[in-house]
């Protein structure tokens, strides 16, 4: 057997001395290629956007009465994101905690654990795409309502004064004429 063969075989199990299980199943070893490279791995990305639709969905099943997904609106969504606050890991102070605005607070409380807002930020993010692969219009995606981005801001805006870092949007660095050209010469 050459090293190519070895290759092969070793890629493809299915082929060459094992093509007797594939005509067991009544495949042929080589129609066993196509659906192998058809279903190739899911990204990182595809695949958590899967199981966060997944779970989504789920939610709106298991709500009583249950919701169907042509019924939801932004409110099911606001209550699945405060419904994932109690999976959460992130420490967020109460006004009234002695660790209220410390960003690195020397003892424990019993504030409550909360998601990140980076979480349901990047979450939402999925959440609308996978609304609208699944069928869903862009003009009518519950994920992409304004009360979704307030929310966000909110939670944003609670965090950072929790933990004593007020967030800034970064600014764009203006480049001026004499900068550009000074670069240009360079």
């Amino acid at each position: 057997m050459s090293s190519a063969e070895r290759s092969r075989s070793v890629a493809n199990p299915s082929e060459g001395s094992s093509s007797r299980s594939a005509s067991i199943a009544g495949a042929h070893p080589v129609s066993a290629i196509p659906q192998a490279a058809a279903a190739a791995p899911l990204s990182r990305y595809e695949s958590q956007k899967r199981r966060d639709w997944n779970t989504f969905c789920q939610y709106l099943r298991n709500r009583k009465p249950p919701v169907a997904l042509t019924h939801c609106s932004c409110n099911h969504i606001l209550d699945f994101l405060q419904y994932l606050d109690q999976f959460g890991k992130t420490k967020v102070h109460h006004h009234g905690c002695a660790f209220f605005g410390q960003p690195d607070p020397p003892g424990t409380c019993n504030c409550p654990l909360r998601q990140a807002w980076g979480s349901l930020d990047a979450l939402i993010g999925r959440l609308r795409a996978a609304y609208e692969e699944n069928g869903g219009l862009p003009e009518t995606n519950p994920f992409s309502n304004g009360a979704i981005r307030v929310y966000l801001r909110e939670v944003r805006e609670c965090q950072a004064k929790a933990r004593g870092i007020p967030y800034r949007k970064k600014k764009k660095k203006k480049i001026t004429n004499q900068q550009s050209k000074s670069t240009a010469n360079d």
